[in-house]
């Protein structure tokens, strides 16, 4: 691979989520809904009739994709009307986190937990992670559409959409420590060098499994692949003394 170029440019930060205020537990606050059903939420309210659609008519995990791009893309659609798609994509990015953690998604998902202790546990979220009204609006109307399960898939989506909306190149940085910001941003100068994409965003994953190094991963679901991982050369040498290649002179 052609050396990296040592001028960097700027990567858009990611800012965690604080965690939640208290635990999941029952709550008999919720959510309130806005008496006035806009435009906007009309997008939403589409998404999730097609989705409950989708079920009726059976067809498992490719319909469950399908009803996921719909949500993402109508939550998309709103972030671009209100103009806060950047806002929004933040807002993705810390209920992946949220929803990563295996209590939430499990609390979301049991059938037995009713909607209002749900929407008071969402409630916590919107003020912790300080949600924008329509994002929390989309997250009531996943649960209320019993959806909440897809919120994994959805936020996979999303990044799709948004990134053919901002003609943007997702990288994905895999290392066994965490990089400095400016390698991270050569990573990403070299990438978009590559893939002549407008802007590039970098997500970095810990990988003790690589020794040492890093690997990028690029591309359509991370067809491409630049592994500058000490892993790598340490299978390339095995390779190399796998005694089935070897030959002696007798």
């Amino acid at each position: 691979m052609a050396a990296l170029q040592q001028t960097p440019i700027s990567l858009q930060s990611k800012t965690p989520p604080p965690p939640l205020s208290s635990s999941l537990t029952a709550r008999s606050t919720a959510v309130s809904f806005s008496s006035t059903f806009t435009p906007l939420n009309l997008k939403l309210a589409a998404a999730a009739s097609s989705s409950t659609s989708l079920r009726r008519g059976g067809g498992g995990a490719r319909m469950n994709a399908t009803a996921a791009s719909s949500y993402a893309a109508a939550l998309a659609d709103v972030a671009v009307s209100n103009n806060t798609l950047e806002t929004t994509v933040a807002d993705v990015e810390k209920l992946e986190k949220f929803f990563g953690e295996p209590s939430v998604f499990d609390f979301f998902v049991n059938p037995t937990i009713s909607l209002e202790k749900k929407r008071g546990v969402l409630d916590d979220i919107a003020k912790s992670a300080a949600l924008q009204p329509h994002t929390v609006n989309f997250l009531n109307i996943l649960v209320d559409a019993k959806r909440i399960d897809l919120i994994k898939d959805i936020v996979a989506e999303f990044e799709t959409v948004y990134n053919k909306i901002t003609d943007t190149e997702l990288a994905i940085v895999s290392s066994v420590v965490k990089l400095e910001s400016q390698h991270l941003a050569q990573i990403a100068k070299q990438v978009q060098k590559l893939t002549g994409s407008k802007n590039v965003r970098i997500k970095s994953e810990i990988d003790p499994s690589l020794v040492a190094g890093f690997t990028v991963r690029y591309g359509n679901s991370g067809s491409k692949l630049i592994d500058m991982s000490v892993k790598k050369q340490l299978e390339e040498i095995a390779a190399q003394l796998d005694l089935g290649d070897i030959k002696l002179n007798l």
